[in-house]
């Protein structure tokens, strides 16, 4: 872990001034990218009102997701020093992405889709960090979470290195669909434990509270999606409208995916189109 986040920082410092700024640029772009766009953080971590984000309080944490298993709130991921994450180093953050442990230790619990977050690759983890860093800092202490369940120790051994996936539509759209947006998360059914049953990806009927009222989940494997054309998932993935016309309800991150860029829509959909059917 510490060598992928120094080896990012050596290559600008190595680099040629002008260079060197142009791969910055770069690397905050591509965190920016996957931290508001396709990874979209805020649905978790931005406390939300009846008419969407709270004004001033991006990525300030506070949401809280009641379930059988937990209580879980969402933390403040912003760089306030205090009540955020401003005084962990890089190594510390991505860790706590990558790997669900605090610098001091403890285990961070569901809802954060850790089986899907170890999948990360090391550039992108790193481009992530440095966005978070930032980000406005804000000022929000959130109470602790309550797990009515036994957290792991660990949630396998420390990651040492994750490659950029393979230069293929299904590869990169597996890819999307996992670590980076986590669509299994949540359209996967939740086991007794509170993680995701990994026998059924993708086969819906994960239940959701919140303002919006009660959703469930849908189906995306062939399943569901087989009458269904390429253009009409793009428009439900980025509008929030069902192929009957119908519109869907949060929190599916429409106001996110809607700046998905047109390669990772094609390679999601080509990878939702390739799954196993489930019923």
């Amino acid at each position: 872990m510490r060598w992928m986040l120094g080896a990012a920082v050596a290559a600008l410092c190595f680099a040629a001034p002008g260079a060197a700024l142009a791969q910055e640029a770069a690397l905050l772009e591509r965190g920016r990218y996957l931290v508001e766009v396709t990874g979209a953080c805020g649905n978790c971590h931005t406390p939300m009102g009846p008419q969407g984000p709270l004004p001033g309080r991006h990525l300030a944490g506070g949401t809280v997701f009641d379930e059988q298993p937990f209580r879980a709130v969402a933390p403040n991921i912003t760089p306030d020093p205090e009540t955020g994450i401003g005084r962990w180093t890089d190594a510390q953050i991505a860790t706590a992405i990558r790997e669900g442990k605090r610098p001091d230790g403890s285990i961070i619990g569901p809802p954060m889709p850790m089986a899907f977050y170890r999948g990360l690759a090391d550039r992108d983890l790193a481009a992530m960090v440095a966005y978070l860093r930032t980000v406005p800092p804000v000022r929000n202490a959130v109470e602790k979470s309550v797990y009515r369940i036994p957290l792991p120790p660990s949630y396998g051994p420390p990651v040492a290195s994750v490659a950029m996936p393979a230069e293929d539509p299904v590869a990169r759209g597996a890819y999307l669909a996992g670590p980076v947006a986590h669509c299994l998360e949540c359209h996967t059914p939740m086991l007794p434990n509170g993680h995701s049953d990994m026998t059924r990806l993708g086969a819906g009927g994960m239940v959701f509270r919140g303002p919006w009222g009660e959703t469930v989940g849908r189906n995306i494997t062939p399943h569901a999606l087989r009458d269904w054309t390429d253009a009409e998932i793009e428009r439900a993935i980025r509008t929030g409208v069902s192929r009957d016309g119908s519109r869907l309800r949060p929190p599916m991150a429409f106001w996110a995916y809607q700046h998905m860029s047109p390669r990772d829509m094609g390679d999601l959909i080509a990878y939702l189109r390739s799954m196993p059917a489930q019923q």
